[in-house]
């Protein structure tokens, strides 16, 4: 009988601990949750090539040597450009044995060889320029150009304080027309990260005398943020 009566006890005591509610401390204080935006446009001032050459041969050392001496020219001619050997990297280099397109056995017909470069071209306005030396040299593989912003962090920055205070902007309004006044942030949160929006020309564009127009590239900054609410 004792033990029934502890029972029932432990249990009514259970069901008052289920039933008590969330202390006040676990109630966030009362904010208005606004997300602000900003964007930079800016003139990229910096270039990324991808060139080289490939060669097909009957046998591989033959595709391989072809390729060997093209690159050679290249990268001598990105020097004299003025292009530091820093801002140049082998990005592929590959040799593939080419096959018959016919039914039957595959029968390997000869092999290609490929050294293609990466290249930072730190005058855009150079760009076009050196284009036309790449392929004179005897690159016959421009596979495409982005455009970037060498202080892209700062320009964010910039934008952050912007989209800090387009949230404060937004949330105001929305305090007045509440009634309210407007206190300090509860929290800042950057959505995702700052993005940059890249542009890219792609190499079928592209040929000896060819013009390049590398546009704007637009920053954008994106925060959301918790603003607190003053006693009134």
């Amino acid at each position: 009988m004792n033990m029934l009566r502890s029972l029932s006890i432990a249990a009514a005591a259970c069901c008052l601990f289920v039933a008590l509610p969330a202390s006040a401390q676990d109630v966030p204080p009362p904010g208005i949750v606004v997300r602000g935006e900003a964007q930079k446009s800016v003139a990229p001032d910096t270039a990324l090539i991808e060139a080289g050459v490939s060669n097909f041969a009957k046998s591989a050392r033959a595709a391989a040597e072809a390729t060997n001496l093209a690159i050679g020219k290249v990268l001598l001619e990105l020097k004299n450009a003025g292009i530091d050997g820093k801002d140049i990297q082998t990005s592929q280099l590959s040799l593939q044995p080419q096959y018959a397109d016919r039914p039957g056995p595959s029968e390997v017909t000869g092999y290609v060889a490929k050294n293609i470069v990466s290249v930072r071209v730190r005058e855009v306005a150079a760009l076009a320029g050196i284009l036309d030396r790449l392929m004179v040299a005897g690159a016959n593989e421009v596979r495409g150009i982005s455009f970037t912003v060498s202080n892209a962090s700062k320009l964010l920055d910039e934008a952050r304080t912007e989209a800090v205070a387009d949230a404060r902007r937004k949330a105001e309004i929305y305090a007045r027309a509440a009634g309210l006044t407007l206190g300090a942030p509860l929290s800042i949160a950057e959505e995702s990260g700052p993005s940059v929006m890249p542009m890219r020309k792609m190499a079928a564009d592209l040929s000896a005398g060819a013009q390049v127009a590398p546009g704007e590239q637009t920053l954008n900054v994106s925060v959301t943020v918790n603003w607190g609410i003053k006693a009134q």
